[in-house]
């Protein structure tokens, strides 16, 4: 009996973090390439300006100092052999490893591309990579690493899982939890085109904070020049918070209340390290939540056949049936269980799963 007609196209749907992810590492490469060439490259266009500035400047007046071209133009050769290193290094480290995984994980969807019915063994063979995938995705989501690189390296699947994307969330989200945004903000400078295109506050958040924390140590002298630094250039947008930082100079923590207790509180560090973790799935397409996640309504495994939706809001998932079901019998109305925030089913936006 001929199976179910397999359905590529929702396959490959639910597929794109799992190639977005290493492509928005080779980006990275290639933006640390380019900042080489432009920092090396340019001081050695400066030197040969000059250098050829100074042997026309002495013209038939007196011959050039030989010797002093000579050490410019060695300097500008080491500059340029320190490039080529550099950029050697970078590939070998980070730009070959990243190809590497990218083709990896091309060959996988590839394989089941080729694929027409859900009832070919290689697909079942797929299908068991894919929930491998899952488990590890599961691991590094609760905190578990340990179990996800085991797995990773029992199924032979670690070019096909991002133990190092959920390695880096886990490094700076400890930062925080210690009160440092050192890390958040390397990672915000790293990724500061992406943000801003996508109007991401975090950065902002995390200048406000390190100001918070100067305030409450009552650096007023400090929190003053890093206000003029750092917040200021966010007043077309924040020109509400900026202005309650000024007056929170005047206010000790032992004295605060309303909104400037609030600001003291904290809680506010754990609502960083949410923030984060938002933002760097958002970048990177990953959903929320596992991609282990059962619809709690259905007890349905969301696949490409039953996509996850999320709440606009609060972004919780729940499978398309049982939101399609509500709707239905709603006027087109959904309600999440967990927090009773109602939207138009139109209003849910598409959750993508690797």
């Amino acid at each position: 009996m001929a199976g179910h007609k397999l359905n590529t196209d929702g396959i490959m749907l639910f597929e794109q973090p799992f190639t977005r992810v290493p492509y928005e590492n080779y980006r990275k490469v290639f933006r640390a390439s380019q900042k080489h060439i432009e920092k090396e490259l340019g001081a050695v266009q400066s030197s040969a300006s000059e250098l050829a500035k100074r042997t026309q400047a002495a013209g038939s007046e007196k011959r050039p100092d030989d010797t002093t071209n000579l050490k410019n133009i060695d300097a500008m050769i080491s500059r340029i052999e320190n490039l080529k290193r550099k950029l050697s290094d970078l590939q070998e480290s980070s730009g070959t490893p990243t190809l590497t995984v990218m083709r990896e994980r091309s060959q996988h969807l590839a394989t089941v591309e080729a694929l027409q019915t859900e009832s070919e063994p290689e697909f079942s063979r797929w299908a068991d990579t894919r929930l491998d995938r899952w488990l590890v995705d599961w691991c590094l989501r609760m905190g578990k690493e340990k179990t996800a690189k085991q797995i990773a390296r029992d199924r032979g699947i670690e070019n096909l899982v991002d133990i190092e994307l959920f390695s880096e969330i886990r490094r700076i989200e400890e930062a925080l939890k210690r009160c440092s945004c050192t890390e958040a903000l390397s990672w915000c400078s790293e990724n500061k085109a992406a943000l801003r295109k996508v109007k991401n506050p975090l950065e902002f958040d995390l200048r406000f904070q390190e100001y918070i924390e100067l305030a409450r140590d009552r650096k007023q002298d400090e929190a003053i020049l890093y206000q003029k630094k750092y917040l200021v250039s966010w007043q077309e947008t924040h020109l509400p918070q900026i202005t309650q930082a000024s007056a929170l100079l005047a206010i000790p923590p032992e004295r605060a209340f309303g909104p400037y207790k609030r600001l003291y509180d904290p809680a506010r560090w754990t609502s960083l390290v949410q923030s984060f973790r938002l933002s760097i799935y958002n970048l990177s397409t990953l959903p929320t939540e596992p991609l282990l996640h059962l619809a709690m309504l259905t007890g349905r495994i969301m696949d490409e056949n039953n996509p996850p939706l999320a709440f606009p809001g609060t972004g919780h998932i729940y499978s398309r049936e049982i939101l399609e079901d509500m709707a239905a019998k709603n006027n087109g109305v959904v309600t999440c269980p967990r927090s009773g925030e109602r939207v138009q089913f139109a209003e849910l936006r598409k959750v993508y799963i690797s």
